[in-house]
């Protein structure tokens, strides 16, 4: 799967000249709360809802709230935006850009193909495009996690219960250990009445827990 395959196509961009409390309306009407900053097709900068928050004068100042609001009136995007963007391309593979997200620390990069943004990728679209149905959030049916359960002959074991069983399989794949946990395998079946499947599988000498759900 590629970037272009989960990221979000329709992006709003402002221009560095654009006044921060109009940009805070786009953010607030949009539900955003990071723009990137084109100027003449090319992307120069990003703004966040963080940083327009946290423009303004100390608590110490002897402005009047009018004299506050008329300067911040008259700031513009360009006078708080990060210029130094992390961007990447759509046909990088998720992997990387996930690799490149973490190891930068950023929650979102503009997409950029020839010079132009087409599109931006968030850790949003990671949590409801990937993470999501892998873990089959709001879809119907039981997920088991089966211990011990990650080489080869195991998941080819469960994978002969499973079809005997007559279940639909939504979604499978392997589990890294946490803390004590062994390595597992999470698999996501279409029925709710596991209790035979369930029972076959521990006859396999395997421990399931079923996900709260």
């Amino acid at each position: 799967m590629k970037v272009k395959d989960i990221m979000t196509w329709n992006v709003i961009t402002v221009s560095s000249d654009a006044p921060i409390m109009e940009t805070r309306k786009i953010m607030d009407t949009h539900k955003i709360r990071r723009l990137p900053v084109v100027d003449k097709g090319k992307l120069v900068g990003i703004v966040t809802l963080d940083r327009i928050e946290s423009t303004g004068p100390s608590d110490a100042t002897t402005l009047s709230i009018w004299e506050i609001n008329y300067l911040l009136a008259k700031m513009k995007v360009k006078e708080i935006m990060q210029k130094d963007v992390v961007t990447i391309g759509p046909d990088a593979s998720i992997e990387q850009a996930l690799a490149k997200g973490q190891g930068l620390k950023v929650g979102i990069m503009p997409v950029v193909e020839d010079g132009k943004v087409i599109g931006v990728i968030t850790t949003t679209d990671f949590m409801l495009k990937m993470l999501t149905p892998a873990l089959g959030i709001g879809r119907p049916g039981t997920r088991l996690n089966i211990s011990e359960c990650n080489q080869p002959k195991n998941i080819r074991e469960l994978m002969e219960i499973v079809e005997k069983s007559g279940m639909k399989v939504l979604s499978a794949h392997t589990m890294p250990p946490a803390e004590d946990t062994p390595n597992g395998f999470s698999l996501h079946v279409e029925s709710e009445n596991v209790k035979d499947l369930v029972k076959s599988i521990e006859a396999k000498g395997y421990k399931v827990v079923i996900v709260a759900r």
